[in-house]
C-alpha cells in the first residue's frame, strides 16, 4: 500500500503549458494511490489558450481527475496554512519564474501562497521544474531551494542540451516516488538524471 493513501496533496500548476499533458497522468496516479489531490493553479492556466491546449480543457481535466474545485486565487489558497489541510504540496510543472519567486519569498500567485502555507506548517513542498534557464540565471535560485528546509525536488535533467543548453525539466513520472520520499524527510536520489536519451 502506498504511503500516500489518505493523504491530502496540493498540486500546483504554473505556466509551462508544454508540460501539462505530461503531468496530468501523474495527478491521476496520486488519486489512484488513494490520495486526495487539490488542484491549485496560476492566473496563466486560468486565462491562456496555447497550441498545447485551451484553458477550459485543462481546467476540465483537473476537475475530472481530482473531483475537486480548482483553487485559482490567493485568497482561496491562503486558508491552506491555518487549516493545515495539505500533507504535501507539489508544484508540477514549476516554471523558472515561479522557482525564482519561491526562492526569494515572493508570494504573488495561488500556487506560491499554497507553497508558503505548506512550509509554514513544516510540511514538504515537492518541486518538478520545467525551465529554459535552469542552468542560466535561474541556477542560483534552484541552488537556494536545494538547500532550503522541507523543499524537495523531483529528479531532473537537461531535456534538449543540443538546442537549449540551459533548459532543465523534471522526470514527471517520478513525482509519486518523490512525494513518498519527501513525506519520509528524504530527497529522492539520484537527483540529477538524464532527462532524455540521445
Amino acid at each position: 500500500m502506498s504511503n500516500l493513501s489518505g493523504k491530502t496533496i496540493g498540486w500546483g500548476l504554473t505556466g509551462s503549458h508544454c508540460t501539462f499533458e505530461e503531468t496530468m497522468p501523474q495527478i491521476r496516479r496520486l488519486v489512484d494511490a488513494g490520495a486526495r489531490v487539490i488542484p491549485i493553479v496560476t492566473h496563466t492556466l486560468m486565462t491562456t489558450d496555447t497550441r498545447f491546449g485551451t484553458s477550459e480543457s485543462w481546467q476540465k481535466q483537473l476537475m475530472e481527475i481530482t473531483g475537486e474545485k480548482i483553487i485559482s486565487t490567493i485568497p482561496e489558497a491562503e486558508p491552506l496554512g491555518p487549516s493545515k489541510l495539505l500533507d504535501v504540496m507539489v508544484i508540477a510543472p514549476c516554471t523558472g519564474n515561479s522557482t525564482s519567486r519561491l526562492a526569494n519569498a515572493i508570494t504573488d500567485s495561488p500556487v506560491l501562497m499554497a507553497a508558503k502555507a505548506t512550509m509554514r506548517n513544516l510540511r514538504p513542498v515537492v518541486i518538478a521544474i520545467s525551465t529554459n534557464d535552469g542552468l542560466g540565471l535561474n541556477a542560483m535560485n534552484i541552488g537556494k531551494l536545494l538547500n532550503a528546509k522541507n523543499i524537495y525536488f523531483v529528479p531532473f535533467g537537461q531535456d534538449a542540451p543540443d538546442k537549449k543548453p540551459t533548459s532543465l525539466v523534471a522526470h514527471m513520472d517520478l513525482i509519486k516516488d518523490s512525494c513518498e520520499a519527501a513525506l519520509e524527510g528524504r530527497q529522492l536520489q539520484p537527483l540529477l538524471i538524464e532527462r532524455f536519451n540521445y
